[in-house]
């Protein structure tokens, strides 16, 4: 379990890589959450069909509690109940985000993304999730984070007092202009995932949030 106190600063929310089987999901996270601060882990299900994506849920999520990370669902309901983790990230409509909120909120972690434009981020904001992502998810195949993520999520953090994430690239440089956005959270998949060593880049990522991440106030 990580004991190093929270950085004043943005942190990393890994996304997690699709996988065959628990057993390469549990290797590619234990590697991955050995390197360093890490607030929270987003699984997704990528293309695995219901019984397989509660498989990989069951396994995962009590290795990235155990880390002291926070373990959260993507896209389906009964499954982040069923593994008790401890959020759901649910994209969609302004009306079923706060359906969601209402529903498992305080009791779980709410939050979506995929959010295109700042009129969608405003009426989704109304319907107060625990946090927004700037960045579509899987989507991180260039080297540095899309454009409109950049800009929406300087304007975001800004404006609103929600938190939000910005989607990096698939390089740790683009980091760099990520963070410069003021986004208290930086979602990081393909830069630590698809190289030989999750554990070596998710350190050089805390190095570079270190050196570069503007620091929040107390």
């Amino acid at each position: 379990m990580n004991i190093e106190p929270t950085p004043r600063r943005c942190r990393i929310v890994l996304i997690a890589p699709p996988a065959a089987s628990g057993d390469e999901l549990a290797t590619l996270l234990d590697d991955a959450l050995s390197g360093g601060d890490v607030a929270s882990v987003l699984l997704p299900a990528y293309e695995a069909d219901e019984a397989l994506f509660q498989t990989l849920a069951e396994i995962a999520v009590p290795i990235i509690q155990s880390a002291g990370v926070a373990a959260i669902i993507v896209g389906n309901t009964q499954i982040a109940g069923r593994v008790k983790a401890d959020g759901l990230h649910i994209e969609g409509a302004a009306a079923d985000i706060a359906a969601n909120v209402t529903r498992f909120s305080p009791k779980m972690i709410v939050g979506t993304g995929n959010i295109k434009n700042r009129h969608t981020a405003l009426e989704i904001g109304e319907a107060q999730p625990d946090y927004v992502l700037f960045g579509k998810i899987g989507a991180d195949n260039k080297p540095e984070a899309h454009p409109r993520n950049i800009e929406l999520a300087e304007w975001w953090a800004s404006m609103v007092e929600i938190p939000c994430i910005i989607q990096a690239g698939n390089t740790l440089d683009s980091i760099l202009d990520a963070v410069a956005t003021g986004a208290e959270f930086i979602a990081l998949g393909s830069a630590v995932f698809d190289g030989a060593d999750p554990a070596g880049a998710v350190r050089e990522a805390n190095r570079l949030l270190d050196a570069h991440a503007p620091k929040f106030e107390e």
